[in-house]
């Protein structure tokens, strides 16, 4: 969540709501465990977590206990009471509880708050406390139990979790809990997680042959089925032709880099880790390509002198990259490892980096559009403290003017986050939500005044003189693999017209009209439709339902009235029967439903 929302989260009554209902679920597992050790507990964008040492494994059993105590705690509308504590109170208060110990410890060296979070400042130490439990907290919470609506809460799940994140501390178990205002937000939430299961990529991804992952190739690799391939080529042909109607040129530029290119433009110390291990020639050291910018600049710089009348200069590539990425991070199509980016880099002057990012803005509101993604805001991504950013103020500083400038003069409302900018610059993030309105981050826009130097990239300006060209960095759907994982479930599986592998599937009602089948399938391929014949020896009903789950867009059924008069029964995926019709009027609904983007 990004900073700012983030701080108006904190500020809600339903962020109170959550954070008190944890101190509730904390009391009710030591009523259950007297011995039992327990760490935090706060609230996450859905609901909230508590962390324990127990001494057995919890089952779904208790978890229906520990939520039938819950509320009865909560009708004993017990007053949440804040008291502000000296170090040594605090230890007094919790001396069996040794996590408790190590926060305090933290909070008095004004090292950590109560959740391990760095500070700034040395906070005070408080302490709430209702009916007979007390917790070190900051807060807020609400004023009593009775605030937290009972029939509103739900605890989820158990899982496993080390304390502080380190894998080199103790194993906990983590209670995820959720709450809201009212029972009718936590019946829609539990909607939308049991609707998120039925779409969730990986299950549709082998109910419809898309794509597959296999130990024998390796974990993060998938494998792409005839259908899924033709998905990835939909999906990039027709970002090729956007982007080649907006003026962009396509480019390739391999697998290998040498790792001393990486040193240069700083992607080594900051990414060095996600990079696979390095592969050495004669001395010289090679990495398998992790990002296109440096290999993009290198080719911008090989290809001679540039004059200020050549730019701007857009490069766009759909590259394989290869991401070393943890086995445990990996997560079906959205975190892998083999990933193909449709990445671009605009080479522009700083005069023209408004109306660049004017353009890229127009190019990726159209393909957002044609995916239906209609509800998206824009992130500007700010750099934060620490030692990851290039440490270039002036630079930074004309990176975030003009991006700032460019977002003002483009009307387009925008947010902003510290810390989520690339190392390099700035980053505007379009943040789409899906139909079950989930924040996806998909597009890009990055100014970056930094690596072109570093890289020595020049043109010559109209005074005749040197000038390091600026780079935009975009990115419209940023990996294939991940914007599929999304549009798949974005779309449950049932693609738009234009977009589905297969689009129509004629299907016989008896052997003898195979043949006909066959010559109107391949009258359908003439006019560009993507077809196929089920010839299987199954009943017709059966080759329905299969259609249906495969989620074909069109059921072509022929008999032996369709073969006569030269028509095809039409039945939609949705359910709709609109009957018989010539085969020329369902090219005709096609085509539309296709230029329409249905």
């Amino acid at each position: 969540m990004a900073e700012k929302q983030q701080e108006k989260y904190e500020n809600s009554f339903l962020y109170r709501i959550r954070h008190s209902a944890a101190h509730v679920m904390a009391q009710a597992v030591l009523e259950m465990f007297p011995d039992g050790k327990y760490t935090i507990g706060p609230p996450v964008e859905d609901g909230f977590y508590y962390d324990f040492e127990l001494p057995r494994s919890l089952t779904p059993d208790d978890l229906a206990t520990i939520e039938k105590r819950m509320r009865q705690i909560i009708a004993g509308n017990h007053p949440f009471q804040k008291q502000v504590v000296s170090a040594e109170q605090a230890r007094q208060i919790f001396a069996d509880q040794p996590y408790k110990l190590e926060l305090i410890a933290g909070l008095e060296q004004g090292g950590f708050d109560e959740y391990g979070n760095p500070l700034k400042e040395k906070p005070e130490i408080s302490i709430y406390k209702h009916d007979k439990f007390v917790d070190l907290c900051r807060g807020p919470h609400v004023e009593s139990t009775r605030q937290i609506n009972p029939a509103a809460v739900k605890l989820m799940s158990v899982a496993g979790a080390y304390w502080r994140g380190d894998e080199k501390n103790t194993m906990l178990q983590r209670i995820y809990g959720t709450a809201w205002e009212t029972p009718q937000q936590l019946e829609e939430y539990l909607w939308r997680l049991e609707e998120a299961k039925k779409r969730d990529h990986r299950k549709l991804g082998k109910e419809l042959g898309l794509f597959y992952f296999s130990e024998e190739v390796g974990p993060g690799l998938p494998l792409f089925t005839p259908k899924g391939e033709m998905l990835r080529y939909l999906m990039e042909s027709y970002v090729r032709q956007v982007q080649t109607r907006y003026g962009y040129q396509h480019v390739w530029t391999g697998h290998l880099v040498k790792e001393d290119l990486y040193r240069r433009s700083g992607h080594y110390d900051n990414y060095k880790d996600s990079m696979f291990p390095p592969m050495v020639d004669e001395n010289v050291t090679f990495r398998l390509k992790p990002m296109n910018c440096p290999s993009h600049m290198t080719l911008f710089k090989e290809m001679g002198r540039h004059s200020y009348r050549e730019l701007p200069l857009r490069f766009a590539e759909f590259a394989t990259l290869y991401r070393y990425e943890k086995t445990g991070e990996l997560t079906g199509l959205t975190r892998v490892r083999a990933l193909t980016q449709d990445d671009c880099h605009i080479f522009c002057t700083e005069e023209q980096i408004e109306s660049e990012f004017s353009l890229a803005l127009h190019l990726i509101q159209e393909v957002l559009a044609r995916y239906r993604f209609s509800d998206y805001k824009v992130r500007l991504s700010l750099r934060g403290e620490g030692g990851k950013y290039v440490q270039d103020d002036e630079k930074w500083s004309k990176a975030e003017a003009a991006l700032r400038a460019a977002l003002d003069a483009s009307g387009v409302d925008y947010f902003e986050a510290t810390g989520e900018a690339a190392f390099y610059g700035p980053k505007a993030d379009f943040m789409a939500r899906d139909v079950l309105g989930r924040e996806w981050q998909l597009s890009t826009i990055q100014v970056d005044f930094i690596q072109p130097a570093r890289l020595g990239l020049s043109y010559i300006g109209e005074d005749g003189q040197e000038h390091t060209p600026v780079v935009l960095h975009r990115a419209v759907t940023g990996s294939t693999e991940r914007f599929l994982g999304v549009v798949i479930e974005h779309f449950a599986g049932a693609f738009p017209v234009w977009l589905a592998p297969v689009q129509a599937v004629l299907i016989p009602i008896a052997d003898r009209h195979l043949e006909y089948a066959r010559q109107v399938v391949e009258m359908l391929k003439a006019e560009g439709l993507r077809a196929e014949v089920d010839d299987r020896g199954e009943r017709m009903n059966a080759k329905i339902r299969d259609a249906q789950r495969q989620k074909i867009p069109y059921m072509l059924v022929v008999g032996d009235k369709e073969m006569e008069e030269g028509q095809v029964a039409l039945r939609l995926r949705s359910g709709e029967n609109p009957g018989a019709m010539p085969v020329s009027e369902f090219l005709r609904r096609a085509r539309a439903d296709i230029a329409a983007g249905e």
